[in-house]
């Protein structure tokens, strides 16, 4: 029996326990009244203790500009509303989204009704829901979102969660990827008739037949009953629009072949039909489904679904009630078999295509699984190597109390033959090993979304890169490598420090870490201290027999530069006790400096110099 025998396929259930909570039906009624009352803006409604916001499906938009879809930065937008959600590094595709949504958004934020409504909701209300149909489905999201990433660190503030009802996709993988390293993926749900062409139209390049649509929308979203003879009058555009749409869904299901779609899925999707309602999350389940349930529809179908909600959450919201079942003798054979049954039932996926849609259910199980089950084993392996990062910082510790005064650094550096230095340089290449292995994963999508932001293995890098890169670097001078490479920071720094700086770089501090030190950090708290010691070193025998002036000068400029920087690491106590260490390559590189410095002012030479920041005929 397959492994999925002892799990369970929940989307179904997930989708009747939605449907069996107010919150489907308070949503969509809200949304309907936003759509025939408050064309551009919005309506509230308090429920107890729990506020909901509806954005109105009739907007002034002027987005769907024929052959571009206008993609933006999420973190462009004015007053710093989502600076959080900059990139880390330039490599990183930025979060980007709809540039027309995000106007709307923003237009909205701005307005006197929208502050005073998000004050009320702090002031009264424990959850906050924001909803919105068709278009006014994006600027919820981006409401939602805005919400989260605003008050996500106030104790005090609403739960959120956001239910949009027919919504155009919004945003690029970049968003979608964000959304689920900051765990909020749960926080949004995405309704989608059967047939809707909006929550599939931005997977094709804008067309002119959309003028036509917005034309259609505008017309028909105060008064749905005008939906059916109106599409009948344009059966030719209806039909034409369908069939360029339908292409690029089903182009968006090869994973191999064509170009990628620029707009990903993200949060859950429940797709309803006249049978019940499935909830999905993962992305390439969302796009087969969206794809099967589209193909199975017409082009006056996709128009009309869309003005169909009311009647899709009605049905839903009475059908958990209802008892399924299976025909005897055809039983299934596991829990996960009949979840799977049953989510076929209710998606009223034709037959021909059902063994398609069950094979994308059951990968994307294990696709959800496999990551937190890589998550699981990584901890396991991470505590297996903490001896040995025990036994190099007993090694540091008696390095520091040595006798030959040299630290822990420059022991390693010039090390021996010893049993000892052998094994803690074999402590070293396995510890890489073990992050080299794991950053891997984390690219190749085998580890939890939210993996680098836990604090368990933010903390463990950074303590593991205080700790080991000196070693890294004494091996890199201690070898020559410089002298082949060039110096260790821009030529010979593995790529795992740069990435934990980033993640340490992202972490939020706490009080304890802004608070001055009172005695000695027990590892330097810059890496690349020693790094930046044996540039400064070189620049000191450079400037020996350096005769250019301007070379002299600039080489000057960065030695003042670099004894400025470790002073400062020094009286802010930064530093380990082996940087202090009278035999340390830092001590006597400080010896060095000043004799040199006396040295030129008994001896000046016949050249303008810097000395202590100042030019020395």
């Amino acid at each position: 029996m397959e492994a999925e025998a002892s799990t369970f396929e929940t989307s179904e259930m997930l989708a009747a326990f939605l449907a069996s909570t107010p919150l489907l039906s308070d949503s969509w009624k809200l949304c309907s009244r936003a759509n025939a009352t408050a064309p551009q803006g919005f309506v509230a409604n308090q429920v107890e203790d729990v506020c909901y916001v509806a954005f109105s499906g009739v907007q002034a938009f002027t987005g769907w500009d024929p052959g571009c879809r206008n993609l933006v930065p999420l973190d462009t937008s004015d007053s710093g509303l989502f600076s959080a959600w900059r990139r880390q590094g330039e490599e990183e595709e930025p979060v980007m989204v709809h540039a027309g949504f995000l106007h709307m958004f923003l237009s909205a934020f701005h307005t006197a009704s929208f502050q005073t409504q998000i004050f009320e909701i702090m002031k009264r209300s424990k959850s906050v829901v924001f909803t919105g149909h068709s278009i006014g489905a994006p600027i919820a999201s981006l409401s939602a979102l805005w919400f989260l990433t605003r008050f996500q660190s106030i104790s005090s503030s609403p739960s959120v969660i956001c239910i949009t009802f027919g919504s155009p996709l919004l945003g690029n993988k970049s968003l979608s990827r964000a959304i689920l390293q900051e765990r909020w993926g749960g926080n949004f749900w995405h309704v989608v008739a059967r047939h809707d062409i909006v929550p599939r139209l931005l997977f094709a390049p804008l067309t002119p037949h959309l003028h036509f649509l917005l034309q259609l929308w505008h017309l028909c979203m105060p008064s749905p009953y005008l939906i059916e003879p109106t599409v009948q009058l344009h059966e030719h555009q209806t039909s034409e629009l369908f069939r360029f749409v339908l292409a690029y869904v089903e182009a968006s299901t090869r994973e191999e072949g064509a170009v990628r779609p620029l707009f990903c899925p993200f949060g859950n999707f429940m797709f309803c039909t006249n049978e019940g309602a499935v909830c999905v999350d993962n992305e390439m389940a969302i796009v087969k489904l969206l794809h099967v349930m589209f193909f199975s529809g017409s082009a006056s179908s996709s128009i009309i679904d869309h003005f169909n909600y009311g009647d899709y959450v009605g049905k839903v919201s009475l059908q958990f009630l209802s008892t399924r079942g299976f025909v005897e003798g055809d039983l299934p054979e596991s829990s996960y078999e009949a979840g799977v049954e049953l989510a076929l039932q209710s998606s009223e996926i034709p037959s021909h295509v059902s063994g398609l849609v069950k094979d994308c259910l059951k990968m994307a199980k294990r696709m959800g699984r496999t990551p937190n089950l890589n998550s699981a084993g990584v901890a396991i392996a991470l505590s297996k190597i903490t001896p040995l990062r025990a036994q190099i910082e007993w090694y540091k510790a008696s390095c520091d109390e040595s006798d030959d005064q040299m630290g822990y650094y420059d022991s390693f550096k010039q090390r021996g033959a010893s049993k000892r230095d052998f094994k803690i340089n074999m402590n070293r290449i396995k510890l890489a090993q073990f992050w080299d292995d794991l950053i891997g994963m984390l690219e190749t999508n085998q580890l939890s979304h939210d993996f680098h932001k836990r604090a368990k293995y933010v903390n463990a890098s950074q303590f593991y890169k205080l700790l080991v890169e000196p070693l890294d670097i004494a091996e890199y001078y201690r070898s020559g490598m410089h002298r082949v490479r060039g110096h260790y920071i821009k030529h010979g720094r593995e790529k795992r420090y740069e990435i934990f700086d980033k993640w340490w770089g992202a972490k939020k501090v706490g009080d304890e870490e802004s608070n001055k030190r009172s005695t000695f950090a027990s590892l330097t708290q810059d890496s690349c201290f020693w790094a930046r010691l044996e540039e400064a070193r070189d620049w000191l025998e450079i400037v020996r027999t350096e005769g250019d002036t301007r070379k002299l000068c600039m080489l000057w400029e960065n030695i003042d530069k670099f004894e400025q920087y470790a002073r400062r690491m020094v009286e802010k106590k930064e530093v380990s006790i082996d940087v202090l260490a009278r035999n340390s390559s830092y001590s006597l590189w400080i010896e060095e400096l000043k004799e040199l410095r006396l040295h030129l002012q008994q001896f000046p030479p016949s050249f303008p110099t810097l000395l202590d920041g100042r030019v020395v005929p």
